[in-house]
This record gives C-alpha cells, sequence and structure tokens, in this order.
C-alpha cells in the first residue's frame, strides 16, 4: 500500500511540475479511493473473528 502511494504521489509531483491539471485530478481521486480502501480494511480485520458454529448433529429418520 506504501509502494502504491509513494508512486501515486511522485506522479503527481510530476503531473504539478508539467502543468496536467486532468491528471492530477484522477490521481487525487485514486489516493483518496486508496486511503479509503486501506481504512476499510484494516477496520474489517480488527473486528473480523471467528464464529463458532457448534457440531452438526444427524437427524433421526422420521
Amino acid at each position: 500500500m506504501e509502494e502504491i502511494e509513494r508512486d501515486l504521489l511522485t506522479r503527481r509531483e510530476r503531473a504539478e511540475h508539467e502543468g496536467w491539471k486532468g491528471e492530477i485530478e484522477g490521481i487525487d481521486l485514486t489516493l483518496q479511493l486508496l486511503r479509503q480502501k486501506h481504512a476499510d480494511a484494516t477496520r474489517f480485520a480488527r473486528r473480523a473473528t471467528q464464529v463458532p458454529l457448534g457440531m452438526p448433529s444427524v437427524r433421526p429418520a422420521t
């Protein structure tokens, strides 16, 4: 995740230097979505726990 973010920030710097406004907007959106996805994954990993399902039982024949 950090490598992708670093790459995007480097690309954003170049886009700013070159004056590519559309590219900057796209990179900013991508960074926003990347950070949100990372936050969601972190939050999910914290709450994910095992759920006890119990032992299956055999129903008597009717």
